[in-house]
């Protein structure tokens, strides 16, 4: 499998999870929102490292990396650059009491986050997402030509 096939793949697995974390939050799950948003978030970011030829790590958070090959990407997607890794970076933080819950203070996950929690970081996971296919759709079509 290539770059490109990867790429569009992840791309695919992000929209899956943000389908299911619309899906939770209708149903007030909003840890589930919260790990699914992260999940989506990361899967995209890294289909847009492999779109510039980048094998991406397998750590979550891959803002530093996005930070680091600024240069590989168009100027409109290095404009974003800064907020898609704050992005990436707050949802990092939010994986684990997401699913465990804090367990430092014995708090489960569904009373560390509230429906705000939830709407917030399903639009940013969004919006992360619009970038990477918007730049998945412009790597396919400068190939066509």
């Amino acid at each position: 499998m290539n770059n490109l096939e990867m790429a569009e793949n992840y791309i695919k697995q992000a929209k899956t999870r943000i389908k299911y974390a619309e899906l939770a939050l209708r149903e007030e799950e909003y840890p589930y929102v919260m790990r699914q948003s992260q999940e989506s978030v990361e899967l995209a970011l890294k289909a847009a490292l492999r779109l510039v030829g980048i094998e991406p790590p397998k750590w979550h958070d891959v803002g530093p990396i996005l930070k680091e090959y600024s240069d590989r990407f168009p100027e409109w997607f290095k404009r974003e650059i800064d907020e898609v890794a704050g992005i990436s970076r707050e949802l990092r933080r939010e994986r684990e009491p997401s699913m465990y819950g804090d367990e430092e203070t014995s708090t489960p996950p569904y009373k560390l986050y509230s429906r705000r929690d939830a709407e917030k970081a399903l639009l940013n996971a969004r919006k992360v997402l619009e970038l990477c296919e918007k730049l998945l759709i412009e790597w396919v079509n400068q190939r066509r030509q």
